[in-house]
């Protein structure tokens, strides 16, 4: 509100005066203020003691001095301003508005934390003639693209995961294929033909129908766009895809892939509509798919989307959900003291006190693992074997956990650790007091150590970086931005910090990160892993396949090229009014599957 800007602009003027103290001020002083003529000043004096923020007593006569006293307190009106500018779904500009005032211990932005939570959850709403269920949902990161093509975050996968459907999808627990786009498919005998039969009826959100012209199109541009994304080994081996008809494709592959089912499953394998360069190039901020939501509409970084009508496995419960993108810290620390949060869904939290008893909690199926590899092709000290293990008993473990915040951080020495053997060397990480020794005898002679990690992961290399000093180990950090980081700019370092998501595309994702290994690894090392993992691929075994990885894992380890760190189980936190939680791939909800029990009939 603009009168509110006058107001706090005059606060401005007199930054000492306190509330019912008699200010004097001449006319021409006050017109300044509010850069306007005297006329208009006038006016809007009058206004705001009609507003009840101040009370003015004019002299007449030029360089009369008038009495005027502030009756409204600045912070009321600065967060009143910022709420106004939210509740014009600008968050960010609001956060921003608040962040450049003087905000003394940050007490206006926690009241504006508060506001704002309330803004979130689920509302039930009259727009128009209608009466819709609304879902206000929280994401405290920055969404880039929507493009599944060319997605980098969680975030941006959840949504994309509302969006666009596959030909196929995995059962949460990854221990079957169901079909989805495809209600069926079949193999040749040389396990290098898959054939997809396609649903009739399905149309995408701008109306098109769902052919095999479609399913053409999205591989053959996902190879163009991203020749080195995500998976890319799975589809860069596509020798060819066939229309047989428009309801029937044909994918022939340069070899046996037994991933390749798998990788279908993926939303990086999700399917969008054949579209024109000039579609394509703006695709990632107006998508369409097929999905149980369309995106009706992304401004100031709030992502409206509305129910697909004719979703061709039924409507979803919901009619609207609203993500308001990257507005604080607030949509993971919201009841970590105990407090009720006052909305009701909450992905990656932890919950105590009184907020863990009023939330139910479901602690999501995959695990997070953090993990560090080394860059053998540096010419750098990590070349040298003894170094490495004694950078491995520098990190104490343990340590590093009591010092991280979170939910259920615990010790690990494996990607797989249902198997994972207890053994002393690997678990055993209070061993820190042996690296000052090891060190000694290894020939490190205190050369700078340079660990790269994304900015994301910023707060795991500081902890890295003290426990190698602690041991006498000079250690550098350099933040790369996720979409940069498997390029060539992270070579340039010694050590590499990242993390995997081991849920039921476990096996994908660890092909994935040994292959990025490939890239900084000695030259003998890299052919005997790009054979393994050749040869792993064309096994039908899933067992088999499982044995290879680990086998893989454990020479990594023993040879502390490969340096676990930790992992962490999430939970998602729901009010118990909410209905049909079902966690889809990372543990995130479906929006489709929610519906919310009314507080009358939640009583009993």
């Amino acid at each position: 509100m603009k009168i509110r800007r006058h107001y706090l602009a005059l606060r401005t003027l007199y930054p000492d005066a306190q509330e019912r103290d008699p200010i004097e001020a001449t006319t021409q002083e006050l017109a300044e203020a509010l850069d306007c003529t005297h006329r208009n000043m006038v006016l809007l004096l009058q206004r705001m003691q009609r507003e009840a923020w101040l009370s003015w007593e004019p002299k007449r006569g030029r360089g009369n001095r008038s009495i005027l006293r502030f009756l409204a307190g600045k912070e009321e009106l600065l967060l009143a301003e910022a709420q106004e500018i939210a509740e014009k779904q600008d968050l960010q500009r609001a956060i921003t508005y608040l962040r450049e005032t003087e905000d003394a211990g940050g007490v206006l932005r926690a009241r504006f934390q508060s506001w704002l939570s309330g803004r979130f959850g689920f509302h039930s709403e009259v727009r128009g003639e209608q009466r819709l269920d609304v879902l206000r949902f929280p994401l405290s990161q920055h969404i880039r693209s929507l493009d599944p093509a060319n997605m980098h975050y969680a975030g941006e996968s959840h949504l994309v995961n509302q969006l666009f459907d596959g030909l196929v999808r995995m059962t949460p627990g990854g221990d079957d294929v169901l079909p989805q786009l495809a209600h069926a498919w079949e193999v040749d005998a040389s396990r290098r033909t898959w054939t997809f039969f396609l649903r009739k009826g399905v149309r995408f959100h701008d109306g098109r129908a769902f052919t095999a012209a479609d399913v053409i199109f999205t591989f053959e541009r996902l190879r163009s766009l991203a020749p080195r994304g995500l998976f890319h080994w799975v589809y860069s081996d596509i020798a060819a895809i066939e229309m047989l008809d428009e309801r029937t494709v044909s994918f022939r592959l340069l070899a046996p892939n037994e991933l390749f089912l798998s990788f279908l499953t993926t939303n990086r394998a999700a399917i969008v509509p054949a579209m024109n360069e000039q579609e394509s190039a703006g695709f990632g901020s107006h998508p369409v798919g097929t999905g149980p939501f369309r995106l009706a509409g992304n401004e100031h970084g709030i992502y409206t989307l509305e129910a697909n009508e004719g979703y061709f496995q039924g409507r979803g419960f919901l009619d609207v959900v609203e993500v308001w993108t990257e507005p604080d810290e607030s949509s993971t620390s919201f009841g970590a003291g105990g407090e009720q949060p006052a909305f009701q869904v909450m992905h990656n939290v932890r919950l105590t006190g009184p907020a863990s008893e009023q939330l139910q909690q479901v602690r999501q199926s995959g695990t997070t693992c953090k993990f560090i590899t080394v860059n053998e092709l540096r010419n750098g000290p990590l070349r040298n074997p003894a170094i490495r293990t004694a950078l491995h008993a520098a990190l104490n473990r343990a340590k590093m956990i009591e010092r991280l915040s979170g939910d259920v951080i615990e010790a690990t020495n494996s990607f797989w650790p249902e198997y994972q053997a207890a053994s002393a060397d690997d678990l055993a990480y209070d061993a820190a007091t042996e690296a000052p020794e090891r060190l000694a005898a290894s020939g490190y002679d205190g050369e700078r150590i340079v660990l790269a990690t994304i900015p994301q992961y910023r707060s795991d290399a500081m902890l890295v970086r003290d426990e190698c000093l602690q041991a006498g180990i000079q250690l550098d950090i350099e933040l790369i931005p996720a979409e940069m980081f498997k390029g060539e700019s992270r070579l340039s370092a010694d050590l590499l910090l990242f993390a995997v998501m081991l849920d039921e595309h476990r096996e994908l994702r660890l092909i994935e990160l040994f292959k990025s290994m490939l890239h900084h690894l000695r030259p003998d090392m890299q052919l005997e892993l790009e054979r393994r993992i050749a040869g792993l691929m064309s096994l039908q075994n899933a067992e088999q396949r499982t044995r290879t990885l680990m086998e893989i894992e454990s020479e990594l380890r023993a040879s502390h090229r490969l340096l676990f760190l930790y992992r962490k189980h999430l939970k998602t936190a729901f009010h118990k009014s909410v209905r049909g939680i079902s966690l889809e791939s990372l543990g995130w909800v479906r929006f489709r599957d929610l519906w919310f029990k009314p507080a009358e009939s939640a009583k009993g």
